[in-house]
Parts: C-alpha cells; structure tokens; sequence
C-alpha cells in the first residue's frame, strides 16, 4: 500500500510527521480532493485537516482517518492540533507552499524541515490499480479522438473543435481537461504550445490535437497530427520520420535501461535524418495526477541516469516543427508493465487523412 510506504519514509527521515498541503498530494494520499485542506501523516495514523465546506463530506468518504475541523484562521488551527499530538518535528512541501505558510512555519516552535518533491520517487511508481484507472481514462480520450476525426471540418475554428473534446470529457465521464487542449491547425501547428484560437481551420492543411481529460483523479495526455486533405511528400517524410522516432525510442522502454536514452534514441534518429534542431523539447515526462510529474525524459540533467523501473508511467512525444510551414507531434502514456512499455492508447501512429 502506497500510504504504509509514505510512512516508512516519514520514520526513516526521523520525522515526527509530514504535513502535505498540495491539493495534488493531499488527492494521491487520501483519495480526497478539496481546495483547502492538509494531510497530515505521521509512522502509524493519518489525519486529514479541512474546513467547514468539506468536513461532512470528509468524515463521510474517509472513515478510516480522523478528519479535523478548522475553524477561523486555518494556520493557528493546524499548529494547535500539532501541539496537542505532540507533533514537534514535522516535514512540509518547501516546493508548493506559500509566502504566507512559510512565513508562518518560521515563527512556530516546531521544528520545521523543508522536502522539496518528497513523494516523486513513490508516486513515480504506479500501482496496476493505479495504471488500470489511467489505462481507463485513455480509453474515454481514445473514443473523443475517434469522433472528433469524424467530426473537423475545414471552415470550423479551432476553438469549436476544442468545445468539441471538451463537450465529450464531459458525455466519458470525465471530471475535466487534464490541460487546455491544443488544436493547432496549419501553421500553427509548428509552435509547440500553440494556444487554440479563433483560426479557421483550411483545407490541405495539418491538425495536431493534443488533449487530456482527469478520470478519477489520474491525467491522461495524447497527442496525434492528421491532415485535412492529401498531405505533400514533404509532410509525408517529416511525418514518417517523427512515427518511427517514436517507435524507436519505445524500442528502448525497458526495466534496467536509463531514461535518457529514451529521450536520446528519438533524438539522436531525427538528428539523423536532418530535423534534429527541429526537435525543441523533451521526449517525454511522468504523469499522474498531475499531468506533468518526475521524472523527466530527457538525455540531459539528473534524470537522464534514473534507470526504467516496473511501473513507472511517463509519455514518448516526439516532435518536428518546422516554423511557418508545419509541425507534428505523435505522443502516447507508456506504462512499464512486465518489463517493458506498453502504450495505453490503442489508436496507431500511421497518418490519418481526413
């Protein structure tokens, strides 16, 4: 059980407890999701600190933690309930608090010790009910994808075609986007982080959606470039180039290799192939209930050594963009899942013309 490992960790620091204050971890623990409440865990109990608007509906859906009502000013509250716990070495999240809390840490008696991303390493590795319920959520994304290639037409704007996804989110089940969803029609599709705008989308031209929608509480994120039209034999070798980039650094998806040679397989074929400074981002990230977590995957930086482990989730995302002309962008959530990744998507890579 994920919690029993949270705690063991929490001893082995020597800590008395942890309070988390991210509405992202405070989710992963407790399975809770509110915008004002603490978790606090200590080696053997967990309690959950929350205000008025949530309080009934914590003590109903957590019957097996002592939920705690705060009332009036929320930090005096928790460093009450501290005191009388006789919590004195406590850890926090010094990455994801604020001016206010941290100031306020300081001039508390207790002896405060800062994490920076404390849970990475045990959120990093996903249980088979976690990547069930993520394995869940991409089937819904899959299904939007398949209608809404149905559904584009040359004339709409971009903005109807993401009204579109998130109408759909919505009819799945879903609880939301997991990001604002790109949809990046002609040009636009050479920025990597394009905004979806009022264009027009044209015929004879390129469309990269990139969306994700949050299926209980776990992101999904999923990239596919199609073409409206027939596509010239320079989109069709760009195109091909940036499909088997992908396959190839899915190739290396292994138990017991280094991420960064993921990122460094894609990146070292497109540079081959003469596109490598088109190539402008990594090739992949974790993903959870955040939709972008640790690890990183890239060949560069302190998580290019992190060898691939039973579990993990992250994305494979290659990308070319071509400024002016066009992009492309092909991205699936791969799962290690018996030693080696399995892609979550069940839509292939070949090119689609609409």
């Amino acid at each position: 059980m994920k919690l029993r490992e949270v705690q063991e960790l929490i001893k082995k620091e020597g800590l008395d407890a942890f309070m988390f204050s991210s509405q992202a971890n405070v989710f992963y623990l407790s399975r809770f999701r509110s915008t004002h409440a603490y978790a606090v865990i200590t080696p053997d109990s967990k309690y959950l600190l929350t205000d008025g608007r949530y309080y009934e509906k914590a003590k109903e859906e957590l019957r097996d933690w002592e939920v705690v009502l705060l009332k009036g000013r929320a930090l005096r509250q928790i460093k009450k309930f501290l005191r009388e716990k006789g919590l004195a070495r406590v850890g926090y999240e010094s990455d994801r608090v604020s001016c206010e809390l941290r100031k306020y840490l300081r001039s508390t008696r207790i002896k405060w010790k800062g994490y920076p991303n404390f849970l990475k390493e045990v959120r990093a590795i996903k249980t088979k009910e976690e990547i069930d319920t993520m394995r869940e959520g991409v089937k819904k994304s899959d299904s939007i994808y398949r209608e809404l290639l149905n559904f584009v037409r040359p004339g709409m704007t971009e903005l109807e075609v993401r009204g579109f996804i998130v109408s759909k989110i919505f009819e799945q089940g879903g609880s939301g986007e997991s990001f604002p969803a790109i949809v990046a029609s002609g040009e636009g599709s050479a920025i990597p982080h394009w905004e979806t705008s009022e264009r027009k989308i044209r015929p004879n031209a390129p469309v990269l959606i990139d969306m994700g929608l949050v299926w209980k509480g776990y992101c999904t994120d999923f990239t596919r470039t199609f073409y409206l039209g027939t596509p010239d034999r320079e989109f069709v070798k760009v195109y091909n180039i940036v499909r088997d980039a992908h396959l190839f650094a899915l190739e290396k998806v292994k138990v017991g290799n280094r991420l960064g040679d993921v990122d460094k397989t894609a990146r070292e074929y497109i540079k081959k192939k003469r596109y490598g400074k088109y190539f402008v981002h990594t090739t992949g990230h974790g993903i959870g209930v955040e939709i972008h977590e640790y690890p990183r995957v890239y060949y560069k930086g302190e998580d290019a050594d992190i060898t691939i482990e039973e579990g993990m989730v992250f994305t494979v995302e290659p990308g070319i963009y071509l400024p002016g002309k066009f992009g492309v962008r092909l991205e699936n959530i791969i799962a290690v899942v018996d030693g080696r990744g399995e892609p979550l998507s069940e839509i292939d890579l070949e090119l689609v013309n609409v």
